[in-house]
C-alpha cells in the first residue's frame, strides 16, 4: 500500500489514538464497577455507629434511621427546618433564584460525620450510599423531580480539588444522575473566579461573596437542572447557581443535597 501524506497518516493516528483512548476508559470504568460490586460485600464497620455492616456503607439500623431524618417543618423552597416562626430567615435574606431544594437529611450530628469522612478522610465509598439516599429524597419529593431534568455538580474550587483530588458534589452528582435515569452534564457550569474559603464565614457573611462566580458553557433554554452539593448552608452558592443557569436560559432550578445545615444565628 503507497505511503500516506503526512497530512493523513497524521489524522489516521489521531484516530487510532482516540479509540483506544476511549477503550480504555471504558474498560477502566467497568473495573471500577466491578470493584465497586466487590467491596460492597467486604465486612467493614459501620461509619455511624461501628456496628457490622459491610462495604463501608451504614448498617441497615442506621440507614433506617437517615431515611428518617428530616423531622419537623420545612422551608418550601430551601428546606430548611423551621424552628422559630413561619418565615424562612435563609431565604428572606437571599432572595433565592433556584426554585426548591431536596435534601436527604440535616447536616448535624452523628450523620455530619459522614460527609466529614468522604471529603477528608479519602472515604470514597460513601458517596454511592450518599447518592442513594439522595435519590430517595428525590423520588419522594412534592412535586417530583421531572425527568427532563439535567443533572449537574457545583464546581469545586482549584485549591478544594488540588487539596482533595476530587470534586465531592461530582461523584454524588454522577451517581445520581444514573440512579435517577436523568441526563448528566458536568462541564456545563465553570467557575469563573476563586475567591476566599467560606468555611470560617457566618451565615450574614456568606450571602454576598458568591455573586458572579459561575458561568454557563452553553445554552439550557427552558431547561429544568437539577444542581447537586453535599452540603447547603445558606444556599449562596446555589442562588448565584441559578443565576448564571437562568441567564443561559434555565426555566427551573432545582437543588440536590445530602446535607441542609440547621439555621444558627451565628453559623
Amino acid at each position: 500500500m503507497a505511503d500516506l501524506p503526512p497530512r493523513c497518516e497524521s489524522r489516521r493516528l489521531a484516530g487510532l489514538f482516540r479509540q483506544g483512548a476511549s477503550r480504555a476508559g471504558r474498560l477502566a470504568g467497568a473495573a471500577r464497577v466491578r470493584f465497586s460490586r466487590l467491596f460492597d460485600h467486604v465486612p467493614t464497620d459501620c461509619p455511624l455507629c461501628l456496628g457490622a455492616s459491610r462495604g463501608g456503607r451504614p448498617c441497615p439500623g442506621c440507614l433506617a434511621d437517615m431515611r428518617a431524618f428530616l423531622p419537623g417543618r420545612r422551608c418550601p423552597v430551601c428546606a430548611l427546618r423551621l424552628e422559630h416562626g413561619p418565615r424562612c430567615p435563609d431565604c428572606a435574606a437571599l432572595g433565592p433564584a433556584f426554585d426548591r431544594v431536596v435534601a436527604a437529611f440535616d447536616y448535624a450530628p452523628p450523620l455530619d460525620q459522614l460527609i466529614w469522612q468522604f471529603k477528608n478522610a479519602s472515604r470514597f465509598q460513601h458517596a454511592r450510599f450518599m447518592a442513594g439516599l439522595l435519590a430517595d429524597a428525590a423520588r419522594r419529593a412534592t412535586p417530583p423531580i421531572e425527568a427532563i431534568t439535567i443533572v449537574l455538580p457545583v464546581p469545586s474550587s482549584r485549591r478544594a480539588l488540588r487539596r482533595r483530588g476530587f470534586n465531592p458534589a461530582g461523584e454524588i452528582a454522577r451517581q445520581l444522575a444514573s440512579r435517577l435515569e436523568l441526563a448528566y452534564r458536568p462541564g456545563l457550569l465553570r467557575r469563573s473566579g476563586e475567591g476566599a474559603s467560606q468555611k470560617q464565614l457566618g451565615r450574614a457573611a456568606r450571602t454576598g461573596p458568591q455573586a458572579g462566580r459561575y458561568t454557563c458553557g452553553g445554552r439550557v433554554d427552558g431547561a429544568v437542572v437539577g444542581v447537586v452539593d453535599d452540603v447547603l448552608t445558606t444556599g449562596a452558592t446555589l442562588h448565584a447557581v441559578a443565576q448564571a443557569l437562568k441567564r443561559a436560559g434555565a426555566a427551573r432550578v432545582v437543588g440536590l443535597v445530602v446535607a441542609r445545615t440547621p439555621y444558627r444565628q451565628d453559623s
